[in-house]
């Protein structure tokens, strides 16, 4: 549309309303660039489509006879936001990390269950059968990944035969350097040597606490001092070769994890088109569903064009969704409104006493329009609407001080624009 009031109309309002409804980022971005449009066959679509939308719901909630639910219900919520890692993917030579390998192995199973969700009856549902077909079954992808990455993000034994061996050769060097200074304390224990009995870590190393200034009883490496200088910490000469090793080694499987992250991640790069399209895909089916819940929630309908050489305006109990939300958490309704106007009668004028509801009369004209031509339900028990090119409306106080307008001259202002 080439300009509408959507602001004083609280259209933005409106969307937000909606938002309630959205179970993922993607819906929710998806959301945030709606906006009204003239394109009379995409309303056509959106309207199909949501009508659509509405009987999937009501299939859950009262199954019929002749048509078989699908096994699996289909939701939303709780799908990982992956677009940061499909952005790292475009960078040439960057690899994942554990837990965003885990984010896409979760990505791509719910993925896998939205496909699965949406086998439904292309005759009843086109627009949701067709919404799965498109979708890839990334299910191999999801296996792939859990079965090499553990539930930390660390990779796991199984990711590779080479990654298992390297571990197994650092238990057992781990083992023959605590056996080997656990003799060297058990030597000691009873010269003065020793600060504490025990083996700790510095620097990646395995070495025993000795008491400052006796260190010299002991024939080996100093790594490290304590907070208060009174002790050493000392790796024994007999066990430096064993640590030489064991560094050696984890520097080994540092590599290979590393292998094996890259090579996960050039599996998830082959594929990343197929993440890209379903991220998108993902985003429109929460906002349709966000719609079609907001239009259960508010007893809303789906609204009919009028054709283009007999343009209509008729709402039936129409409602002010955002007065609507207001009043229902009171317990309370709205007062309804009823009208109508055709090429025959173009314009409508309401008079009546302060507080009468004229402003929300107009108010729920201009944004049901709006609303209608999002693609949105609109709060009513029916209505036909022209496709508009331009909602313009002028509403209350409108004054701009910095230009030293009065009220009635930014009126005539805006009532020209």
């Amino acid at each position: 549309m080439r300009h509408t009031s959507g602001d004083l109309l609280e259209f933005p309002q409106v969307t937000q309303l909606i938002g309630r409804f959205v179970e993922t980022p993607y819906g929710r971005a998806a959301l945030e660039a709606l906006a009204p449009v003239s394109d009379r066959a995409w309303l056509e679509d959106q309207r199909r489509i949501l009508s659509e939308a509405l009987e999937y719901l009501r299939l859950w909630e009262h199954p019929l006879s002749n048509v078989r639910r699908p096994a699996l219900k289909l939701r939303l919520a709780g799908i990982p936001d992956c677009r940061q890692i499909l952005a790292k993917l475009r960078i040439e030579g960057a690899f994942l990390d554990g837990k965003q390998l885990l984010e896409i192995a979760t990505f791509a199973q719910r993925v896998s269950e939205t496909k699965r969700a949406l086998s439904l009856p292309p005759e009843l549902f086109p627009f949701l059968s067709r919404c799965g077909s498109r979708l890839m079954d990334l299910a191999p992808l999801s296996e792939t990944i859990q079965s090499a990455i553990l539930p930390d993000g660390s990779v796991s034994d199984g990711a590779s035969s080479r990654l298992a061996e390297i571990r197994r050769e650092i238990e057992r060097t781990r083992r023959r350097i605590q056996e080997s200074l656990e003799s060297f304390l058990a030597r000691h224990r009873s010269d003065g040597v020793l600060q504490e009995q025990f083996v700790t870590i510095r620097n990646d190393r395995f070495v025993i606490p000795v008491v400052a200034g006796r260190h010299h009883m002991v024939h080996g490496v100093i790594h490290a001092a304590s907070g208060t200088g009174h002790t050493l910490f000392v790796e024994p000469f007999e066990t430096i070769e064993l640590n030489n090793e064991l560094v050696r080694l984890r520097e080994e499987e540092a590599r290979e994890v590393e292998r094996v992250l890259a090579e996960l991640t050039n599996r998830v790069r082959e594929v990343a088109g197929s993440i890209a399209e379903a991220v998108d895909l993902i985003g429109e089916l929460d906002l349709l569903l966000a719609k079609a819940r907001f239009a259960q929630a508010f007893d809303a309908t789906v609204p009919r064009f009028a054709p283009a050489d007999s343009p209509r305006l008729v709402i039936s109990e129409a409602r002010h969704p955002l007065l609507q939300d207001v009043l229902q958490r009171r317990g309370q309704k709205p007062v309804p409104i009823s009208l109508e106007l055709d090429q025959s009668r173009r314009v409508l004028l309401i008079s009546g006493p302060n507080a009468g509801g004229k402003t929300v009369t107009l108010k729920t004209v201009g944004l049901l329009s709006l609303m209608a031509q999002a693609g949105l339900p609109v709060t009513a028990s029916s209505a036909e609407l022209p496709v508009f090119d331009q909602v313009l409306a002028d509403i209350g106080d409108n004054q701009s001080i910095q230009e030293s307008l009065s009220t009635f001259t930014a009126h005539i202002r805006r009532i020209r624009e």
